[in-house]
């Protein structure tokens, strides 16, 4: 174990810790508006009324909450990388 090998671990750790702690809230949104979404899909569909299909406000955010969600799982996955870049070099 060289100081490379703790240094690429710890490093790794870290990035897995912070991508998943932040990517945590904005998955957890875009689920939340996902369904409500469905939600309003049914009722309109059980009413018989058109629903508008142009952009809504929600899918904007729906939009910005996954892209906050994967930049931050990136970070994460940049950690799995580092980690087994630590058990890869010798």
């Amino acid at each position: 174990m060289t100081l490379v090998n703790l240094a690429l671990w710890v490093g790794g750790i870290a990035l897995i810790a912070v991508g998943y702690s932040r990517a945590r809230r904005p998955w957890a949104r875009y689920q939340a508006l996902k369904e409500q979404e469905a939600n309003v899909d049914r009722y309109e569909a059980w009413r018989g009324g058109i629903r508008d299909t142009g952009r809504s406000g929600a899918s904007e955010m729906m939009e910005m909450a996954r892209a906050a969600a994967r930049r931050w799982a990136l970070l994460a996955i940049v950690g799995f990388f580092l980690v087994f870049a630590g058990f890869a070099i010798r």
